[in-house]
């Protein structure tokens, strides 16, 4: 039956047993050098992911959740109208759910309002799983017209929503996280799932690198949209990925950020900020170079 999602137990346990093996990992063996004090980013993230926390409750639980029931009471959407047994619907639906969040992560980027609700997350100075968490409350109640577009048109039931759900929030915990694999085994990986040296080069200050590995669970997106960057070599310092604008560090100034009053940019921002030059390999995609006694690439933000 796919009427009933996840039980909420089961997939908050999965998602917090997650986050505490990522930050044990982060300590045990990092993939970039910390800008601040761990305890103090830590602190600084939760309290922005708690008020988006109680407004995810406050709105696109009580919104999506029903609209998942009811798609599924009526049968509306591409999947119910397919008539699926659940063990195939609920994988596709995944999937369409994974690339839809692509064109919205996209979206995001583009649309210039948007984007200044998202630079929440992109301006963390670190990056690392609690980052992951890090969004603008008003960007996630923004987001509600989509994700029940998502619902509608796809045809998503309350299982395969919270299957989803759950999914999404271990690989962008995975992907944002500070963990260093080895490179071989996350050249295996980038192949189908987003790895942290991949998501890695999205925080990236340069304008041509964050405009690019915008996908959220499958590398797939970035691969057919020509999107898909390998070619950054890892920075020894820096973390989070900036453009110019608003940097807030205290939670209090979290909520007011897409409304602060931009400072001129400095001229290496601005020059980071210039069309990067088209790529080279299938469909726009970089190679992975493979110079001996370097990693080819590792991702993670540089500063000016």
């Amino acid at each position: 039956m796919t009427s009933r999602p996840l039980p909420f137990w089961l997939a908050g346990a999965v998602v917090a047993g997650t986050f505490a093996v990522l930050l044990w990992l982060e300590r045990r063996q990092p993939l970039r050098r910390p800008v601040e004090p761990k305890g103090q980013r830590l602190a600084r993230n939760l309290a922005v992911v708690a008020l988006s926390t109680a407004a995810v409750a406050l709105t696109e639980r009580p919104a999506i959740g029903p609209l998942s029931g009811f798609v599924t009471a009526k049968r509306w959407g591409l999947l119910q109208w397919a008539a699926l047994p659940g063990a195939l619907e609920v994988p596709l639906a995944v999937v369409l759910m994974d690339y839809t969040l692509y064109v919205w992560h996209v979206l995001t980027h583009r649309v210039p309002w948007l984007w200044r609700f998202h630079l929440v997350h992109h301006v963390d100075r670190d990056l690392d799983a609690s980052t992951a968490l890090r969004f603008h409350f008003a960007e996630l109640v923004i987001s509600i017209p989509w994700r029940a577009a998502q619902v509608l048109v796809i045809g998503v039931s309350p299982l395969a929503f919270s299957v989803w759900q759950t999914a999404l929030l271990v690989s962008i915990l995975f992907h944002h996280s500070n963990v260093r694999l080895p490179i071989a085994l996350e050249r295996r990986l980038v192949r189908v799932l987003v790895t942290p040296r991949m998501h890695g080069i999205h925080h990236s200050t340069v304008r041509g690198e964050t405009d690019a590995n915008w996908s959220s669970g499958f590398t797939l997106w970035d691969r057919l949209h020509g999107t898909l960057r390998l070619d950054v070599p890892k920075r020894i310092s820096g973390a989070g990925g900036r453009r110019p604008g608003p940097h807030p560090r205290a939670p209090a100034r979290a909520p007011a950020a897409p409304v602060a009053r931009r400072r001129p940019a400095p001229a290496c921002a601005r020059r980071a900020a210039r069309p990067a030059p088209r790529l080279s390999g299938a469909r726009g995609t970089a190679r992975v170079g493979r110079r001996p006694g370097r990693e080819a690439w590792a991702g993670g933000p540089a500063e000016c």
